[in-house]
């Protein structure tokens, strides 16, 4: 199945609408899915979804052949556009707001139990970073965005950006292992 959604991406690379008419009827179950337990709306995740679509459309020449499943590109670029609409919704978000996010479910009600719990003490910990560490460690880790475009808001160079990302990542696992 991976080759084959492999392929259909390719052909859509080249502009062929029957191979994204193809690959939308065997993946979007999954990319909707992936929307809602972002979203919690189906409305709002058939949005995203669409979303999600036209930039799988568009970029489609970019994808590479990694070894990775594709789904988890397509995937990856679902959820990246659920978690920005959710954020165009909310505005400025409060870390509890990633707890979805955050918390995988698991198989059963104790191990799904068990990844909140981490979650929210993963929100306690981005709490005690300072702001601008915060809202990068965030902007790459939970939305996907890339470092050139977190360290271009933050109006900081790249380097820095690496570095408040490097220091962030130790701080938290520190925390963590409090």
């Amino acid at each position: 199945m991976a080759e084959q959604i492999e392929g259909l991406i390719a052909r859509c690379a080249l502009g062929n609408q029957e191979a994204f008419t193809a690959l939308y009827d065997m993946t979007s179950a999954k990319l909707f899915a992936v929307c809602v337990r972002v979203l919690n709306r189906n409305s709002a995740a058939e949005d995203a979804m669409q979303d999600a679509y036209i930039k799988i459309w568009k970029n489609a020449g970019r994808y590479r052949v990694t070894g990775h499943s594709p789904m988890t590109w397509l995937i990856t670029i679902a959820r990246n556009t659920a978690i920005d609409r959710l954020r165009a919704q909310r505005g400025d978000k409060d870390l509890a707001d990633y707890e979805d996010v955050l918390s995988a479910p698991g198989s059963t009600p104790e191990q799904a139990a068990i990844a909140r719990s981490e979650a929210g003490r993963i929100a306690e910990c981005l709490n005690t970073l300072a702001t601008d560490r915060r809202a990068a460690i965030t902007g790459a880790y939970l939305e996907g965005r890339g470092y050139a475009d977190l360290a271009e808001q933050a109006g900081v160079p790249l380097n820095t950006m690496r570095t408040w990302l490097r220091r962030g990542l130790i701080a938290l696992r520190e925390c963590m292992g409090q």
